[in-house]
Parts: structure tokens; sequence; C-alpha cells
């Protein structure tokens, strides 16, 4: 009997050990990702510093899915090593076994505090894990805000160039325009003061044609030049007004 339980103990201790080895490889791979993901993270961000590439901070999709899984294995074996704490504890508890207790109960000590520290590391890595996602999740959200103020910006500020050009184009316009006024309006004053001056000259001309009949046929013929010349001034005149604004509106 006591063969059979002595068995029984070491069957159970060369499980857990087993478990026990299998979970530090896990755990040291599993820290190795954490911390690869942490590095490189890092190095996008100051990559992302120094260029406008608008990708993301980094490419975690694989790394993810391996965090997954190994988060699954680990949770897995240490499931089964909390299985066999039990068993070794109902065991040190059980009828029938051997006077070497306190040993038995040291060396079931020895192997829950080694599951208690697998379990703490594990849990401590997984939650350094979730940090950094989340708070490269949340600067890669803050950069895509930043990129697209600045692709709106850039709109708006398109936008804006060409309302200005346009409010230019209409202020040089209605200069022109006014210009243009302001050189009909002098222009119509002269030729108001030229018309009472040659009122002037042409009252004097027929006092003098009705005093001298020889003068009225040479004053009939200055009064028709003068008359195509004020059609032909008045014509260039309206030519060079038509022209102008056709500029100005142009």
């Amino acid at each position: 009997m006591a063969a059979g339980t002595s068995n029984y103990w070491e069957d159970l201790r060369k499980q857990a050990r087993q478990l026990e080895n299998e979970l530090d490889l896990k755990l040291v791979s599993f820290s190795k990702l954490c911390t690869s993901y942490s590095h490189s993270s890092a190095r996008d961000g100051r990559r992302d510093r120094y260029s406008s590439d608008t990708t993301p901070l980094l490419n975690g999709s694989s790394q993810d899915r391996m965090f997954e899984t190994m988060a699954i294995e680990i949770e897995q074996l240490l499931a089964r090593l909390t299985g066999i704490n039990d068993k070794m504890a109902e065991y040190t508890n059980s009828a029938g076994v051997p006077s070497l207790n306190a040993a038995l109960m040291h060396t079931l000590q020895r192997h829950r505090d080694i599951l208690q520290d697998y379990t703490h590391e594990f849990h401590k890595t997984k939650a350094n894990f979730m940090a950094i996602r989340e708070r490269e999740n949340l600067m890669g959200s803050v950069r895509k805000d930043i990129e697209s103020y600045k692709s709106g910006s850039g709109v708006n500020n398109r936008r804006t160039e060409l309302f200005l050009k346009e409010h230019d184009h209409l202020r040089n316009s209605d200069r022109l325009i006014e210009e243009t006024i302001s050189i009909a309006m002098a222009t119509k004053e002269n030729m108001t003061s030229q018309r009472g001056m040659l009122k002037s000259i042409q009252s004097r001309m027929n006092t003098l044609a009705n005093r001298f009949p020889a003068v009225n046929s040479l004053i009939q013929r200055i009064n028709l030049r003068k008359r195509r010349d004020s059609l032909i001034l008045g014509g260039v005149i309206g030519i060079c007004t038509i022209l102008l604004l056709l500029y100005a509106f142009h």
C-alpha cells in the first residue's frame, strides 16, 4: 500500500515538474513577445514623427493572434498545474499517508509557490501587453484624426484661396469700371464745354453770314465738316467705352 501511494505521489510530482517546465518556457516566450511588441511600437512611433506616412503605428495583427494563442495555452497549463496541486493536496490529507507528512507538505507548498509565481507573472505580462496595445490603438486613432483634420484644412485652404482670387478679380473689375466711368464723365464735361464754345462761335459766324452773304456758303461747309467731325469723335468715344467695359468684365 505504501509503495502504491509513494508511486502515486511521485507521479504527481513528475507531472507537476513537467507542467512547470512547460510554463517556464511559455512564459519566457510570452514575455519576449510583449517586449518585441513594445519595441516595434516605439520604433514606428519615432518613424512617424519624422515622416508623413499615414500607415498605422504598427502592423500588430499577427502579434495579436500570437498573443491570444499563447495566452490560451498558458491558461490551460496553469489550469492543469492547479489540478495537479489539488490532487497533491488531497493526497497529503488522505488516510494511510506515511509519517513523512511534513516533507510532503513542504514539497506541496513549494509547487504552490511556483504556481502562484507563474500565475502572477502571466497576469502581469498580459496586463502590460493589453496596456501597450490599448495605447497604440489610441495613438493610431489620434493620428487618423490629425490626418483627417489636416486633409480637411487643406481643402478649406484651397477653397479660401479660390475665394480670395475671385474677390481680387471682382475688386479689379470694379476699379476698372470706376476708371471707365470717370473717363466718360470727364469726356462728357469736355464735350459740353466744347459745345458751348462751338455755339458761341456759330452765333458769331451766323451774325457775320447775315452781314456778308459770300461768307454764308463757307460757314455752311464749315458746319457740315463740324458735324461730321462730331459724329466721328462720338463714334470713337463710344467704341473706346465699349472696349473698356468688355475688358473690365472679362
